[in-house]
């Protein structure tokens, strides 16, 4: 598996880093569109008992593909990553359901995308919360680098899913988020809105 060196930042304000982005020389890959997901896991959940892990069938807009994904830990270097591409995300979703995987969340997003340098930044934008950054390099010295001509503090960066970035704003665990059964762009479910830090 490859490791997915990324960091992500958070309360971005989105005009401000394409104007960062357009002066540096980033090239746009894809405009901002909705994407797409489906996370599976075998019925006792076992991906995600012993290894932290899931499947994921994503629709990017431009492409579709299937990744088994683990987190084994919150560092830079934590996150853990097979994937291929696909065809069609019904048929690959219908294909995970024949052999008995079953889904655990819906979610959609939207997603801006750039290069720079090798790297791949994200201006992604979740439901009920604000947009972030996040920058998927090939080595780490690029990727601090590029944090820091994007304006950021690589100390204040977030390693891992998205999962961190909701615990910033709402009192949730990883399992809470994880077994959200639906994320859509809606109004802030009540029982979410309650745990608002």
């Amino acid at each position: 598996m490859q490791t997915e060196l990324e960091a992500k930042f958070i309360n971005i304000d989105k005009a401000a880093i394409r104007d960062r982005l357009k002066k540096l020389g980033a090239k746009l890959v894809a405009p901002e569109r909705l994407m797409r997901r489906r996370n599976y896991d075998y019925p006792d959940l076992r991906l995600e008992k012993e290894r932290a892990g899931w499947i994921r069938v994503r629709d990017e807009g431009n492409k579709i593909t299937l990744a088994y994904k683990q987190l084994d830990n919150r560092g830079l270097h934590g996150t853990k990553e097979v994937m291929v591409n696909v065809d069609n995300f019904d048929t690959t979703c219908q294909l995970l359901e024949a052999i008995g995987l079953k889904q655990k969340s819906y979610q959609e997003t939207k997603r801006e995308s750039w290069q720079l340098a090798g790297a791949d930044i994200e201006i992604d934008e979740w439901p009920w919360i604000p947009p972030f950054l996040e920058i998927e390099a090939p080595d780490e010295p690029t990727l601090k680098s590029l944090a820091e001509k994007l304006g950021f503090d690589f100390k204040k960066a977030l390693h891992g899913s998205a999962e961190i970035v909701y615990q910033q704003y709402y009192k949730v665990t990883d399992a809470d988020v994880d077994h959200w059964p639906s994320m859509i762009f809606s109004p802030v479910p009540e029982d979410l809105m309650a745990k608002k830090l």
